[in-house]
């Protein structure tokens, strides 16, 4: 996504060009670190899968969790700490970006979903080959560490290492890598809804609670605020997911960006197929009521970002 393209109900929101701002920060600098110098056409490919495209959401969560937690500190940082402090969130928001984008790369592929359209364009391995697509995956998921560790004088290194432990945790096999496996397991089968939770909260949820809690470990506030800001995090990424599912059968190809309708056909377990479409639409209302009491029960100044961002995630049409 452009700075240009924000979603509509942030953009409503939009105080001081707060959503506006931090978009052109975070495209600008994808655009200056992601693929260069990688040989062979290699670059190209990882450029073309994170750029143009995509709702950010999960950057502008570690943006607005790190002002919510920045809000809490009894003393301002001095322009030294901000402004390391500041590096260190935009460099989580842009890795873990990159984490959701080689996840799509290697979603798409004939191994796994196989589809053609993403973002409103060809999938990375329709457009540069398969063998492509998977290198491209891997160093765009190499890259997103690498900008979470950069010089120590830039980023206290406990700072570093506290960043790469969250994100290495949400995407690998106690993750999303994990609910990725669940979901290929489960083609065809009748899961309860504990066993389809278990999925997406692994699979959806642990990449979208990682973005929260590396704003909180960015901003650093009370263990009983970040407490809550995860709980609001977890409840922010179900409510996501059943938000997909919903849109996947309502929603046509050209609004989603990706082809609709592709669970049902590939026969694979979705909160609409095991509840129903209106019980989803109001199990998807309960989960955003538990997040915006999670965010009242932090404590925190500067929530306002956080409340808007799940108001769009309940009610995006994308």
């Amino acid at each position: 996504m452009s700075a240009a393209t924000i979603p509509a109900s942030l953009a409503a929101w939009d105080l001081n060009g707060w959503s506006k701002h931090h978009l052109g920060r975070v495209e600008d600098a994808l655009s200056r670190w992601v693929g260069i110098e990688a040989p062979a056409g290699l670059g190209d490919a990882m450029r073309y899968a994170v750029l143009d495209g995509g709702k950010r959401l999960r950057p502008l969560l570690v943006l607005a969790a790190y002002e919510a937690a920045l809000s809490a500190q009894s003393t301002a940082l001095d322009v030294t700490q901000r402004s390391g402090a500041d590096e260190a969130a935009l460099r989580a928001a842009c890795a873990v970006e990159l984490i959701h984008a080689y996840s799509l790369v290697h979603d798409d592929m004939p191994c796994m979903d196989n589809d053609v359209l993403r973002r409103g364009k060809p999938t990375v391995h329709v457009q540069f080959g398969e063998s492509a697509a998977l290198l491209a995956g891997d160093s765009l998921q190499t890259q997103a560490f690498e900008l979470l560790t950069p010089a120590a004088d830039l980023v206290p290194a406990a700072m570093q290492a506290d960043q790469c432990r969250i994100l290495a945790r949400a995407s690998g096999g106690q993750g999303m890598a994990g609910g990725q496996a669940i979901d290929l397991a489960s083609v065809g089968l009748q899961l309860t809804q504990d066993e389809l939770q278990h999925m997406h909260a692994l699979k959806t949820g642990a990449l979208l609670q990682a973005s929260v809690m590396l704003g909180v470990a960015t901003g650093q506030c009370s263990a009983e605020a970040a407490q809550q800001l995860q709980q609001y995090a977890s409840a922010i990424g179900l409510a996501f997911q059943v938000v997909d599912d919903i849109l996947d059968v309502t929603a046509d190809s050209q609004t989603l960006g990706k082809t609709a309708g592709k669970d049902a056909a590939n026969d694979k377990p979705t909160y609409v197929s095991l509840m129903g479409l209106d019980a989803s639409r109001q199990y998807a209302q309960q989960l955003h009521q538990q997040a915006q009491a999670a965010l009242a029960a932090s404590g925190l100044a500067e929530t306002d970002k956080l409340h808007a961002i799940a108001d769009w995630v309940i009610n995006r049409a994308y």
